[in-house]
């Protein structure tokens, strides 16, 4: 395992991030005490220090064990949570972005976690009622007073992302340094404008779902799946996810590894910025087949057909501004003679 530098910080984190949304069963899955246990010891033999949770995973349950894991050693480790999603169902003022619910989402978060600060705190998810100077300056609060190290944004808007960092800037206030946001080869739209705007600011990436809910693996290529095809997700299922995940399989084969394996490595492969992948597992041999993408990389005629069977349109004005009639009318025939390290 090697370690990044968390964005625009001096953070070391590892390279890949245990997402622990399956430590507990009280969602009817999940993986009891003493599989969590052994997914978490894995991942820390590994070199793994980078470690996310939320305050609604598993009702709760996710931090607790954490807490638990960590105990030990709590300085060698990473730990990131989240504030937005309820804590009390039913109570109005117990949900949200705002001051009263961020506050006391992280004050139940220190007490299931065991700890007296968190490492990095993430705002899990826009909720359009909350002003971005209340988000900021709250936030910023939480770091002045120790309770947390560092902030990130997730599920939230591009423009919404910058125009909050700027005005951090402008009040010399701490920053969001991390986007966390679903991509992968079957969700490849945050490279419209999200992805774009945290290379900008400097912020690490931290995908979810990089293996397609499952569908990246090629399980339900097979007939005897089914049953599951017709339950399953349908954005994750249908013919162009289909056609995707028959090339990852075919490039796995080629490659002597796993379709996780392929598919994981293209998010934090090429991209010309930190982007840390959040892994899952309900079981210990889930987990080292994710871990296995750190024994190799994948060459780029691999990725470029990786690439091309999942590419998307970006949409105005990103096809228009890079067409080669409005290269033309801008540059007057000279845009090929410009070495742009911008682009």
């Amino acid at each position: 395992m090697r370690y990044k530098l968390f964005g625009k910080s001096g953070l070391r984190v590892s390279e890949l991030c245990l997402g622990t949304m399956t430590f507990g069963t009280a969602w009817g899955s999940g993986t009891d005490y003493e599989g969590s246990k052994a997914i978490f010891d894995t991942f820390a033999k590994a070199g793994g220090n980078f470690l996310d949770t939320a305050n609604r995973y598993t009702e709760g349950t996710s931090e607790k064990y954490l807490g638990d894991f960590i105990a030990s050693d709590r300085e060698h480790f990473v730990v990131a949570t989240k504030y937005s999603l309820y804590e009390k169902r039913g109570e109005v003022n117990a949900n949200g972005n705002h001051r009263k619910n961020m506050v006391y989402t992280v004050n139940q978060s220190l007490k299931r976690l065991k700890t007296d600060y968190i490492d990095l705190l993430w705002l899990h998810a826009w909720d359009f009622t909350t002003p971005q100077d209340e988000i900021l300056r709250s936030l910023n609060d939480l770091i002045r007073s120790g309770k947390v190290h560092y902030i990130g944004i997730s599920d939230t808007a591009a423009w919404q992302v910058a125009q909050m960092n700027q005005f951090a800037e402008l009040q010399a206030w701490d920053r969001f340094v991390g986007l966390q946001i679903e991509y992968s080869l079957l969700q490849r739209t945050p490279e419209r404008d999200l992805l774009p705007m945290a290379k900008h600011w400097d912020m690490a990436v931290t995908p979810w779902g990089a293996i397609g809910g499952g569908a990246l693996t090629g399980k339900y290529l097979t007939e005897t799946d089914e049953p599951k095809r017709l339950s399953a997700d349908s954005k994750r299922l249908n013919e162009r996810s289909t056609k995707i995940a028959r090339e990852v399989v075919a490039v796995a084969k080629e490659l002597g590894v796993t379709p996780v394996q392929v598919a994981i490595n293209w998010t934090r492969q090429g991209k010309g910025q930190v982007v840390i992948p959040i892994i899952g597992a309900r079981r210990q041999s889930q987990l080292e087949d994710s871990l296995g993408c750190l024994s190799f990389e994948l060459p780029q005629a691999q990725i470029d057909r990786l690439n091309e069977v999942s590419a998307i349109e970006l949409g105005f004005p990103h096809d228009f501004l890079s067409s080669d009639h409005v290269h033309d009318v801008i540059f007057g025939g000279t845009f090929d003679k410009i070495d742009n390290h911008r682009l």
